[in-house]
């Protein structure tokens, strides 16, 4: 975020919301290490399975908290994407251990994250919400780092780096795309994190994953391209419904 800072100083910080910031930097710190912990414990994949839930928790959130409408396709898409992910893990055929309730959890609090940020993006710009993010985890994890620091070497102090830097651009496009969008709509897109994880575990771990996955990435890659489809569309039917300005009624 230095960038930001740098350009554009404290005035970053502007906001009407701070307990909202404060009460999201609060729970998001135990969702970070709960995952981290969960991939310590459990392989990627099921970790990378079990996240996909977040949205679901999420979606539910959203209709029940801040009064959005979801449609029945929508509703469906969602269940799609969650049953492709289930496909992967595969319940009952596959022991649940402590990773994965960790990571059940995480996607718990993760789900009231995003709610926050997507109140918080009606007032604040996509910067501000990532900036108070960095405020906030910063000594939240520092704390909880201490019991077991270690010195990062050359290496892990790059890798660290690059994982700051793609992080708070993904971030701050999650938060653009909260502002943009309805919740319902932009949350089964991130079942698509499937793919992008399948893929660079093969071009750079050489992971080559089993058959599920791929079938389990199907089913999601099929029905958040059908609801992007519907929401385009829907889009274009509005745009041709309002009145143009300057045209008298009638």
């Amino acid at each position: 975020m230095a960038p930001f800072f740098w350009r554009h100083g404290l005035g970053v910080l502007r906001t009407t919301k701070f307990h909202l910031h404060a009460v999201r930097g609060s729970i998001q710190i135990f969702a970070m290490l709960m995952f981290f912990t969960a991939l310590s414990l459990s392989p990627l994949a099921k970790v990378s399975a079990m996240s996909f839930t977040a949205p679901l928790f999420a979606t539910i959130g959203a209709i029940v908290f801040l009064g959005e409408r979801v449609r029945v396709r929508r509703i469906l898409a969602l269940i799609a994407g969650f049953l492709g992910a289930m496909v992967i893990l595969r319940p009952g055929m596959v022991t649940i251990d402590l990773g994965m309730v960790l990571v059940l959890t995480s996607s718990a609090i993760w789900a009231c994250a995003m709610l926050i940020i997507k109140v918080l993006s009606r007032t604040d710009s996509s910067v501000t919400i990532t900036a108070y993010q960095g405020l906030f985890l910063t000594p939240f994890s520092f704390i909880a780092a201490l019991f077991v620091w270690q010195w990062p070497s050359p290496e892990q102090l790059l890798l660290f780096a690059l994982m700051g830097a793609m992080g708070t651009l993904a971030h701050m496009a999650m938060a653009e795309s909260f502002k943009l969008a309805d919740t319902t709509a932009v949350l089964p897109f991130d079942f698509t994190r499937l793919i992008w994880a399948s893929v660079i575990g093969f071009l750079v771990f050489r992971e080559v994953p089993e058959l599920w996955t791929w079938i389990g990435g199907l089913i999601i890659f099929t029905s958040t391209t059908y609801i992007a489809y519907r929401e385009a569309r829907l889009k274009r039917v509005r745009a041709v419904q309002q009145p143009r300005p300057g045209k008298a009624d009638g």
